[in-house]
Formats: structure tokens, sequence, C-alpha cells
């Protein structure tokens, strides 16, 4: 049993912070959640005197596979499947020492990201395997290329099924990542994208879009997805505007994921097609906010330099700068992705009977971000991390 002690908690839904608290972890469960509380004698206290706690964070957007290199698409092709799986694992405890305690990796090579669930040195991994995308679509190096009729993607999913993923990953749109797609067009026709979601859902599996373009995003809404990715309204010359879509969104209560965050600087983004785009990007999710979009904060992690697998806490800053606010982009990495990765039950919160990942940090978060960075302790799974 182990007592932590603190000057403040954020617990994951509320607006203001308990003081003085005292939370109990017996095994990998919170027991118990005082404010100025004593410590039961026979646990073993960690005292961590001007520290906020707050829930373990949570990354729902990933990919554990890209070493967050110069170009990480080649090093995967030079790369074994052990040294591949090395370098995941080596990712995965960036992430836990960062205090982000769950992951949804959202395309991993050939389903090594399975093998690596349930470790107790590595955060909480919901997982993908392979993105279901067109032969030489959007990250089809992955392993996950099927030709686009209802029958091949049909039996896609129930690969992934047999597999025992998490999640189903369908490149709705083509990305930035890889030469030869544009993120302005879809991928598959609509009918073979209600099929996949069709067969997913068949089979009890939850289905996330990645959607830049304008088409993919009302297909993948029309499919009935489960989540949307980046919906960025990405344009050849720009960014769209979204006409009825906000507002389908809102609806809908899919949750939308705002993919952020860069190392370098916490405002910076890598290149000038997404620098010329920011302004209507961040209109598109003010737009979605005030509409009262359910919205996510992830980062992408992996997929350049400026993206390591602890970059998340840039990534919760940039997305309340631009868009949320300090406590909703907590709340956003926390409660909500919990919610959206289907631990609602479990994790994001800090409040008796769910998961012990918790987060020690410097500082006040829910006035100043940048304490994310200042980590003190990281608990996962019951145990002590950092």
């Amino acid at each position: 049993m182990i007592a932590i002690r603190a000057a403040a908690l954020f617990d994951g839904v509320s607006e203001s912070l308990l003081p003085d608290p005292v939370v109990v972890v017996d095994g990998g469960t919170i027991v118990t959640v005082d404010s100025a509380g004593s410590p039961p004698p026979h646990a073993r206290l960690v005292d961590l005197p001007g520290a906020t706690l707050l829930p373990g964070l949570i990354d729902p957007h990933v990919h554990l596979a890209f070493d967050a290199g110069p170009d990480p698409v080649a090093a995967l092709a030079e790369s074994d499947e052990d040294a591949v799986l090395a370098a995941m694992e080596t990712a995965g405890r960036t992430a836990l020492l960062g205090g982000v305690t769950t992951i949804r990796d959202l395309g991993d090579l050939d389903y090594l990201s399975l093998r690596l669930r349930d470790r107790a040195d590595l955060p909480t991994i919901v997982a993908a395997g392979p993105p279901i995308t067109t032969p030489a679509g959007h990250c089809h190096f992955l392993g996950g290329a099927v030709e686009p009729s209802e029958g091949k993607v049909r039996a896609a999913v129930r690969e992934r099924a047999d597999r025992g993923v998490d999640v189903v990953k369908v490149m709705a749109s083509g990305g930035r990542m890889t030469p030869g797609t544009r993120p302005e067009l879809s991928q598959f026709p609509p009918a073979v994208l209600r099929a996949l979601v069709d067969e997913a859902h068949r089979l009890d599996l939850p289905v996330v879009a990645h959607a830049h373009g304008t088409a993919s995003i009302r297909e993948s809404l029309d499919a009935g997805v489960d989540g949307l990715e980046h919906v960025t309204f990405w344009s050849a010359g720009g960014v769209d505007e979204p006409g009825d879509l906000i507002g389908r969104i809102a609806r809908s209560r899919v949750p939308v994921g705002i993919v952020a965050g860069n190392a370098a600087a916490p405002g910076a983004v890598t290149t000038p097609a997404v620098q010329d785009r920011l302004p209507g990007i961040v209109a598109t999710f003010r737009g979605l906010r005030d509409a009262g979009a359910r919205l996510l904060v992830g980062s992408d992690a992996g997929i350049d330099v400026t993206k390591p697998h602890d970059v998340l806490p840039y990534a919760i800053a940039q997305a309340a700068a631009m868009v949320l606010g300090p406590v909703d982009a907590l709340r956003a990495a926390t409660s909500a992705a919990a919610a959206a990765c289907g631990l609602a039950g479990r994790k994001g919160r800090i409040t008796p009977g769910f998961d012990a990942d918790i987060l020690a940090v410097d500082g006040d978060p829910a006035t100043d971000l940048a304490a994310l960075r200042r980590v003190r302790a990281v608990v996962a799974h019951g145990h002590v991390i950092r």
C-alpha cells in the first residue's frame, strides 16, 4: 500500500483543485482520496511537497513504431522486427517517464504493439495494429494495405479481430507522410467505408478514422465511425469551410482528436503547408468547441523529430492556448481521452476504484501547463516508476 501526499490534486474532471490531498493506493487501484487526511500507518508514504497530482496522461494518438527521427519511414524499412520491437519498447518507456501512462497506438508495424500490452514497465497500450489503407495509400508500408472493396475491407477487419486488436484504424484520406497520397482526397469509396465500419461493429470493435479532407470527414461520419483524427478540412490550396459538418460532428458525439504538439516549441509547426493552414484549422476547432463537440488532445508521437514519445505535454499546452483553455485541455488528455479509448471506468481520473495511474508535477498545471514538463513522480499500474 502506498500513500501519496502533495499540495494539490486535479482529479480529471473538476474545475478546481483539491488542496492537501492524500491518495492511498493498494495494489493497482486507488482506494481513497482525502484532503488533509492522515496516511495509513502501514502504507509507504510518498511525500511530494509543492507538487500537484493529476491522472496519468493519456495520449490517444501515437505510433510506437516510428522513432521520432529525421526519417522514421526509412528507419523502419531498414530495421528488422527485433530492432523495431526494441525501439517500440524504448518509445513506450520514454512516454511513461514523461507521465503518459496510457497510449492508443493508431498504427503499428505488423501488430507489434499487441506484444507490448500488459507490461508493468510500459504504459497501458490500446492497440490498433496496422491501419487499414489502400495499396500505395497513406502508411501502406505498415502492412495494412488492402484493395478498396467491401469484401477485402471486411476480411481486413476480421483479421484484426482475430489478432485481438482493441480498435480498428482506417486511413479515410491520404496524408502528408506518404508520398503519392494527398490529405484532401478520400482513399475509400463511401460504400466500402460503410462496410468496414459495419464489420467492425459486428465484431464489437470501434473504428477511428484518419480524415483530413472534407469529403473523407463527411464519408466517415456517414459510415458511423467511432472517432475522428485530424479533421483539418484540408484542401489543395488551404482549408475548406466546414459548413454543416461542425454541427453534425457535435451532434454525433464522435470524439475528435486535435493532433498537436511540437517539442521544439509549444506553438511551432513542422512545415509551411501546415503553417499556412493553421489559422483555418484553429478556427475549425474553435467552432467545434463552441458547438459542444467532444475534443481530445493527441500528439501523433513518433512521426518526426519534433514529436518524441513524451511530447504530449506540449500538445496539451498548444491545444489549451489555441482552443480549449488549460482545464479543458487537461480533461481532454485525461478523463475525455479515457472515455474515447474505451477506458472510462478505469482511467483518466483520480478517484476510488480507478487504476492507480498518477502523475505528480511541480507547480499548478491548471494555471501553468509548463508544469506538466516538471515531473516529480509517475505512478503506473500502482507502482512508483519515477
